[in-house]
């Protein structure tokens, strides 16, 4: 029988304790490791970026603009 989130019980636990197992195996999985392989869309997207960022390398966002724009999106 194969391991589930069901025959686990995972599904039964509040959301809340759900994530808190996600984290856990994702930073177990981060401590072996373990180097997930990107997928052809996210390598070309990262190519892109590269590429885009090659061609013209003043083009910039200093990073006091992208902290506050960032911090701007998640006040309440």
């Amino acid at each position: 029988m194969p391991v589930t989130v069901q025959s686990l019980g995972i599904d039964r636990l509040p959301v809340d304790e759900q994530l808190a197992l996600v984290r856990e195996i994702w930073d177990g999985i981060l401590a072996a490791g373990a180097r997930l392989p990107l997928s052809e869309s996210q390598l070309q997207e990262l190519r892109r970026r590269v590429a885009e960022d090659d061609a013209d390398p003043d083009n910039l966002i200093p990073w006091k603009e992208v902290k506050a724009h960032a911090l701007k999106r998640i006040a309440p």
